[in-house]
């Protein structure tokens, strides 16, 4: 029977300009040679935990039951703040304490699934001398090797219950009013809302009220992103015309912006933490 090489993602901050991806690759490497590498992103903007929250959320649940997500954007490397590991029901976590899991926790926390969480703090799962500056290779990639090679997360650290977490964005209902947040823009100029699909069509009462938004009954509601004033939900981004602004439910179920052919941040000027109003007038 062929057991399943273990999976380590890696999420940083670090670019592929400069050597650092490869060699935490290699240290990983160095202690669990068949450990089964995926990198998830390294464009993270320099020292932006919320996007490195926001990523690792998205990203994590695609992975298979077990992975080890070692996720580095760490603007408080060399201080005080902790370093941890985080185990959820379906995947471990590696990361500095600084608010990085903010959006995994507040999950969890939801759906009252249980995580546990330790500090990283024996010196035999660290390589033998740490530096100031990078600890993306001197702690967090050799402790997630030996995670992968079966180290229990007792022999890490000691338990904590008080992980970081950021202020996260916020969604109000005050009447005929839906009010939330642009929490991300891609690479495409298109504005992530944290509007979930459900949450949309539970403001708008039914579902069918969701579906006639889909299939142009322009008297549903209206959204407000910036300048724009957008009537219904496009099922597809071709669906505008080229150059026009659009609202989709996109790949992550939640509400995006965005402009076909084109950027939604340059078009209408969107940035992230801006409001996405939605009036009703079922």
């Amino acid at each position: 029977m062929n057991i399943p090489a273990p999976i380590i993602t890696l999420t940083t901050d670090f670019g592929t300009s400069d050597a650092y991806v490869g060699i935490m690759k290699g240290v990983i490497l160095g202690i669990n040679p068949n450990a089964q590498m995926v990198d998830i992103t390294h464009a993270i903007p320099p020292q932006d935990v919320h996007e490195a929250a926001f990523s690792i959320h998205s990203a994590h649940r695609y992975f298979p039951t077990g992975t080890i997500h070692t996720v580095v954007v760490d603007p408080g490397v060399g201080s005080h703040r902790r370093a941890i590991v985080c185990q959820t029901d379906s995947a471990f976590f590696v990361c500095p304490d600084n608010g990085i899991l903010s959006y995994i926790v507040q999950g969890t926390e939801t759906a009252c699934r249980p995580y546990r969480s330790v500090t990283i703090e024996n010196p035999a799962y660290l390589l033998p001398q740490v530096s100031n500056t990078f600890h993306g290779r001197d702690i967090f990639a050799p402790v997630a090797a030996h995670l992968s090679l079966g180290v229990p997360l007792a022999s890490i650290g000691a338990p904590i219950h008080d992980v970081v977490q950021l202020p996260m964005p916020t969604l109000n209902i005050s009447g005929d009013t839906l009010t939330g947040q642009i929490v991300k823009i891609d690479g495409f100029g298109n504005a992530i809302t944290n509007i979930s699909e459900e949450v949309l069509a539970l403001f708008l009462t039914t579902g069918a009220r969701l579906e006639s938004a889909l299939t142009g009954e322009r008297d549903a509601y209206e959204i407000r992103a910036g300048s724009a004033r957008l009537k219904r939900l496009n099922r597809a981004y071709a669906e505008a015309e080229a150059g026009e602004p659009l609202a989709i439910i996109g790949s992550f179920g939640l509400l995006e912006i965005a402009v076909n052919g084109g950027s939604a941040e340059a078009r209408l000027g969107l940035k992230r933490g801006d409001a996405i109003v939605i009036q009703s007038f079922a």
